[in-house]
């Protein structure tokens, strides 16, 4: 997404985020101390809704910190909008007209593996994977790709209504974000929308989920331009834990603040591993996370 003005009401006095963003190290070090007051513009924000009746009282999200396992490079022309693992692989789609591009990156070395390009008319957004392809979203296009996992050669497309920005997998749906409040369920044969969810945290409704992961029954979401991640129940909405991963790639390293956020979350279900980055980040890391 293009940058717009900051998130702003600090929703951390809820949550007591204020000082539970230190990254604790078990391989590589962090790469930089922790954002000081600049940073407080990448917090979660979420809206004070409007209810025809008094809403049920919401379990309190668990905060969570981060470690850090590994530490890989990543290539800081990629826009990354989307993350997931497959296969023994890292796959990418990355963004912004004329540079929107899906890639296979060596989960041990960060290395990219292959390239191919979307058109120049499309700005890229979130990619999953169903069946044998990868699914890969845009902005305001409202085109979708089919593309083969093996060779990246699109094979297909399809059309939705609005925005696209995350996308992710469970076993029954594909799962999209719009930058709004709200999950949206599809049917994957079909790409229609069967449900809707919308996401709370503490009873309020969160905007701007961004990139998404499917994690142990789970929807993991970021929140654009903030440093934190969002652990969300598929069945209410409710923010179950927020992860706070300020920190990991300081404020005051990022050549474009406001654009350059975390964004990317992948999964590897077969050995537990999670691995994050973000747009224009010289790093993608592989994090633990650790609750309270």
């Amino acid at each position: 997404m293009i940058a717009r003005a900051s998130l702003a009401g600090l929703f951390a006095a809820a949550l007591g985020l204020s000082g539970c963003g230190s990254p604790q190290s078990s391989g590589a070090p962090p790469s930089g101390p922790t954002q000081t007051s600049s940073a407080q513009a990448q917090t979660i924000q979420a809206e004070t809704p409007r209810p025809a009746s008094p809403p049920a009282k919401p379990t309190p999200a668990l905060r969570e910190h981060f470690e850090i396992v590994r530490q890989l490079p990543h290539d800081t022309a990629a826009f990354t909008q989307g993350l997931f693992f497959h296969d023994g692989i890292l796959f990418e789609s990355t963004g912004r007209y004329g540079e929107s591009q899906v890639r296979k990156l060596d989960p041990a070395t960060g290395d990219v593996l292959a390239i191919a390009d979307l058109p120049n008319s499309v700005f890229g957004e979130g990619s999953a994977l169903w069946g044998n392809k990868m699914i890969v979203l845009t902005w305001r296009s409202g085109a979708g790709f089919e593309i083969d996992p093996d060779t990246l050669e699109t094979v297909g497309g399809f059309t939705y209504p609005g925005e696209g920005w995350g996308l992710t997998a469970s076993a029954d749906h594909l799962i999209q974000s719009n930058g709004s409040d709200q999950l949206l369920f599809l049917e994957p044969d079909t790409y229609k929308i069967t449900r809707r969810v919308r996401v709370t945290l503490g009873g309020k409704p969160l905007r701007n989920l961004n990139e998404l992961e499917w994690i142990e029954g789970e929807v993991w979401a970021n929140v654009w331009q903030a440093d934190q991640i969002v652990r969300i129940d598929p069945q209410s909405g409710h923010v179950l834990g927020v992860i706070d991963f300020t920190g990991l790639f300081p404020l005051a390293e990022r050549a474009e603040p406001l654009d350059d956020v975390l964004n990317g979350i992948a999964y590897d279900a077969a050995t537990g591993r999670i691995f994050v980055t973000g747009k224009h980040w010289p790093n993608l890391f592989e994090v633990r996370i650790v609750s309270p």
